[in-house]
């Protein structure tokens, strides 16, 4: 058997042990690409605020938080998150999954009217994750995903060997790069599909499955500090922290108002601010700025809470190599480190991906149609 002969036997069987799980993974991909987007435009009827006054002054936010506490006593807000928009609410987050949203000119406390895209979006990441197994079952799930995306890796890099054509003939090479109009019959448009489909979207998917792998695996992640000869951490070395001085008897906590301000005087371009309040803690301000690179990057302050002092900074600069590789494949994953244009590509190949699963079934069953035509032939 030759070499290529072994390489398209291996594609095969790749394919069809693994294909009904990559199909879900490239499936439920599809439509996370976009997760934050469809959510926030879901949400727009909580998250959007009318037009202001223009002498209309905006609510200090200790009150809006009282506002939110009096309408419902059982909350327990922890954070505060605000756009640098002038129609965009403030939300106040609770816990992992409760947020609040308060019109900050009129302190109308408010939460989305429908959760339907939040819990079905949660549902997909579920299925993309763990194939929505839950409990003590949810490691088997991750390990299945995980072993697919290898296999999903594997196909993507035979296939585009498999492509690679052993003569450049220019009318044989056409099919194979694009459509054709009018195929001969079900198994040559199958063909010229998983053909076309798999050259075009093979170089995303197998980005989207290499920066999957450090998710799946420690090994992967791991991988990355030896990659980049970074030495990583352990217990006797951790990261150092913020150390916040006791405040004299006299000392008073600043306004979170006072807070955020120091961070919008350190970042003129911000776009997101995510606040939490520190006593005995320092406070944190998390910034997302216009012109961050990864799109993604924050840099997070750790500001003392009763001078202002800024006692830590950490953002994509301070990382060392192997971080900010982990923070670059991280969202290269669903391509939101490129901001839109990686999304939509990393959705279109996901969906590619789908087509890609169904041509390549299509042509096993026409594969196996023949050879058993062939095999009861006297």
């Amino acid at each position: 058997m030759t070499f290529r002969k072994s390489i398209f036997w291996l594609h095969l069987a790749a394919g069809l042990i693994a294909g009904l799980v990559i199909a879900i993974l490239c499936f439920t991909g599809t439509a996370l690409a976009f997760e934050q987007e469809i959510i926030a435009y879901a949400e727009r009827d909580a998250r959007r605020i009318a037009s202001p006054a223009p002498d209309a002054a905006r609510l200090p936010l200790a009150d809006l938080l009282t506002r939110i506490r009096t309408a419902h006593p059982s909350a327990r807000p922890d954070g505060m998150v605000l756009h640098n928009h002038p129609l965009a609410a403030v939300a106040f987050t609770a816990g992992r999954t409760t947020t609040f949203y308060a019109d900050p000119y009129t302190g109308e406390i408010r939460q989305p009217a429908s959760t339907s895209a939040r819990d079905t979006l949660q549902l997909i990441e579920d299925w993309h994750r763990v194939l929505a197994l839950g409990g003590d079952q949810r490691p088997i799930g991750k390990a299945i995903t995980g072993a697919c995306n290898l296999a999903f890796l594997i196909l993507a890099v035979s296939g585009l060997y498999l492509w690679w054509p052993r003569k450049w003939r220019t009318k044989g090479l056409r099919r194979s790069i694009w459509f054709i109009r009018r195929p001969a019959d079900a198994t040559a448009r199958d063909w010229n599909w998983h053909n076309v489909i798999g050259l075009w979207t093979a170089p995303i998917l197998i980005v989207l499955t290499l920066t999957a792998l450090p998710i799946s695996y420690k090994w992967a992640g791991q991988m990355l500090f030896t990659i980049t000869g970074t030495p990583p951490p352990t217990a006797a070395n951790p990261a150092p922290a913020a150390k916040l001085t006791p405040p004299t008897p006299d000392a008073k906590l600043l306004s979170s108002e006072a807070l955020i301000a120091v961070a919008q005087k350190q970042f003129p371009t911000w776009q997101t601010l995510t606040y939490r309040a520190g006593t005995t803690q320092p406070a944190t301000v998390a910034i997302r700025t216009a012109d961050s690179w990864p799109r993604t990057a924050t840099t997070t302050l750790s500001l003392h809470p009763f001078t202002g002092e800024i006692l830590k900074r950490a953002g994509y600069a301070e990382l060392n190599a192997a971080q900010q590789l982990r923070s670059w494949t991280r969202y290269l994953h669903t391509g939101e480190a490129v901001g839109w244009p990686g999304q939509l590509l990393a959705a279109i190949a996901s969906l590619g991906g789908c087509v890609l699963v169904y041509t390549g079934f299509a042509l096993a069953w026409h594969r196996w149609r023949r050879w058993r035509s062939s095999s009861l032939t006297p």
